[in-house]
């Protein structure tokens, strides 16, 4: 399908953000530039900084803008769930997860919707044919790698990048899934929903794409985080 006559009018793009002042009206220009139909949903966990003010400030200009603001950092997974409950509600095809920090990139959205299209999800990967990372020191980069191959051997889930959290949705995918049963929030939040959609067998397709660690901001990455995921994947094994 041609890159101008997808489906961005039925698509709806969920940033979560939390204290991404110096990412945000970069990142709202720059798809409101690229995709004016795409609708956004932005939603903000409190953030101190300032960054919900700028969303409303593009709301007044941009219909096809949404904010939904939480009381304080409630986690990335629950985000998530609360974007999708949304975007199922309102009627939306095609539901993207995708970072503030231009650690994921734009351009590449195009790619993603149009494998959602054939397929239940489209995941980008960054590990397909190759590693595609730039900027990460080296122990973030194994730790990734290796929670992907961890993420196989446990569950035989047949995916390179099980981590990545830039990936387009079909209503389909997401109707599969019991939203209340989601146990995930942090890391492994990625890989209980692969898991889940995989396990239904749906359609799952990986692009390439390139990721490069953000140049703004702080990561939220911390040791919890990674601990958490360690144990969940052996639960989705034995429980899911």
């Amino acid at each position: 399908m041609n890159e101008l006559n997808l489906p961005y009018k039925q698509s709806l793009l969920i940033i979560p953000t939390y204290n991404e002042i110096d990412n945000i009206e970069r990142m709202l220009n720059t798809l409101l530039g690229l995709y004016p139909e795409l609708n956004i949903l932005i939603i903000d966990d409190g953030s101190p900084d300032g960054t919900a003010d700028i969303v409303k400030g593009f709301q007044e200009k941009n219909a096809n803008i949404n904010l939904i603001q939480r009381e304080g950092k409630l986690g990335l997974g629950t985000a998530y769930i609360t974007g999708f409950r949304f975007a199922l509600s309102k009627g939306f095809d095609y539901i993207f997860e995708m970072d503030c920090d231009f650690s994921h990139d734009p351009k590449d959205i195009p790619n993603l919707l149009s494998a959602a299209i054939s397929h239940d999800l489209a995941i980008g990967s960054r590990y397909i044919g190759g590693i595609r990372i730039i900027n990460w020191p080296m122990h973030r980069l194994l730790l990734s790698f290796f929670a992907s191959w961890y993420t196989r051997i446990i569950t035989s889930l047949p995916l390179t990048d099980a981590t990545g959290g830039f990936k387009c949705f079909s209503r389909k995918a997401l109707e599969s899934i019991d939203l209340d049963k989601i146990f995930s929030n942090g890391y492994s939040f990625q890989i209980e929903l692969n898991y889940k959609v995989w396990k239904k067998g749906l359609k799952i397709k990986e692009v390439p794409i390139v990721f490069t660690e953000r140049r703004d901001g702080h990561s939220k990455m911390n040791r919890k985080i990674v601990y958490e995921a360690i144990f969940a994947v052996f639960r989705l094994r034995l429980f899911a």
